[in-house]
């Protein structure tokens, strides 16, 4: 999500200090330049006891680092960060908001309490930096956030890194038993409920015996701290449906080259990366007509918003 980003700040003369709980991408984080502290508590778990100390971890690591910016990201750490961050007295604090947790369309219980977090949290901020201008709008017209403090980042990729490897194709579909005549539809994301994987699973149900080509390849790797995290139970019923699971991968060009299209049910994003790299790899996509997405895709045009 960030490694670009880091890369950039890193080369324009920026120390660099990355905050989180350890994980497995920390030697890439480490091996580009970037010194990792550890806040054992801030995980994608989610408790008050475990947030009020991943508060108080980070608090000390802020006094102790006395950093000139702060700058947080994702819901979790965005609000706790510019809570903690004012309160350790770092200079300025920056949030970038990944998409907001809850959207217009959400049951109000939800939305509700999303929004009363954010507008404290905003509170503590100098500046949010948001990649979509749906988001910004709810920030100043709902949460009224002061429009000064808000700007529209939008979002990016590499297109460098899609280059296109004509011998890919083949070589993905042989890795997932798939023949050439047919049909592979693509979708890229952690395996977690809000990614819209349950409707995708029930339209394979529906399709394949009308349409035995057809083949779902579901990119991407558990995320066992999310409530709404799929089973192992889930998936194994998925893979009887001929749902083939990838896990995480690094290989993303070579895996965009493998399919024919690109596929979200997503309830929920900020600004999908993903579906810009499938794009910009020359696949159609089929996505929900939500915030983000319609960002990404030109109904009609590039793909088809549902």
């Amino acid at each position: 999500l960030l490694g670009e980003q880091l890369s950039a700040f890193r080369q324009a003369g920026h120390e660099i200090i990355g905050m989180s709980a350890p994980g497995p991408h920390l030697p890439a984080i480490e091996a580009n330049g970037v010194r990792h502290v550890p806040i054992p508590a801030l995980t994608r778990r989610s408790t008050l006891l475990a947030d009020l100390r991943a508060s108080w971890q980070m608090y000390r690591v802020l006094r102790r680092e006395r950093p000139d910016i702060l700058h947080t990201h994702n819901p979790k750490p965005g609000v706790l960060g510019r809570i903690t961050g004012r309160v350790a007295r770092v200079p300025v604090v920056i949030n970038t908001q990944h998409g907001l947790y809850a959207q217009p369309t959400d049951r109000r219980k939800k939305r509700w309490a999303v929004y009363l977090a954010e507008r404290v949290a905003a509170a503590f901020g100098h500046l949010e930096l948001v990649q979509n201008p749906e988001d910004a709008q709810v920030l100043v017209d709902r949460l009224r956030v002061r429009k000064g403090k808000v700007q529209v980042l939008g979002n990016g990729i590499n297109l460098a890194r899609l280059n296109g490897d004509r011998q890919a194709r083949a070589r993905m579909r042989a890795e997932w038993g798939v023949t050439d005549d047919e049909v592979v539809a693509g979708v890229v994301g952690r395996l977690v409920r809000e990614k819209g994987l349950g409707e995708l699973f029930a339209a394979l149900h529906e399709l394949r015996p009308d349409h035995p080509q057809l083949r779902l390849v579901v990119v991407g790797p558990q995320d066992p701290d999310k409530p709404d995290g799929l089973s192992a139970e889930a998936i194994a019923e998925a893979e009887e449906l001929g749902v083939i699971f990838t896990g995480m991968r690094h290989d993303m060009p070579e895996c965009y080259a493998g399919m024919d299209l690109f596929v979200t049910a997503t309830y929920r994003e900020g600004f999908p990366r993903a579906a810009m790299e499938a794009s910009a790899s020359g696949l159609p996509l089929v996505a929900t007509d939500i915030r983000g997405c319609r960002q990404v895709v030109e109904h009609g045009v590039t793909g088809l918003l549902v």
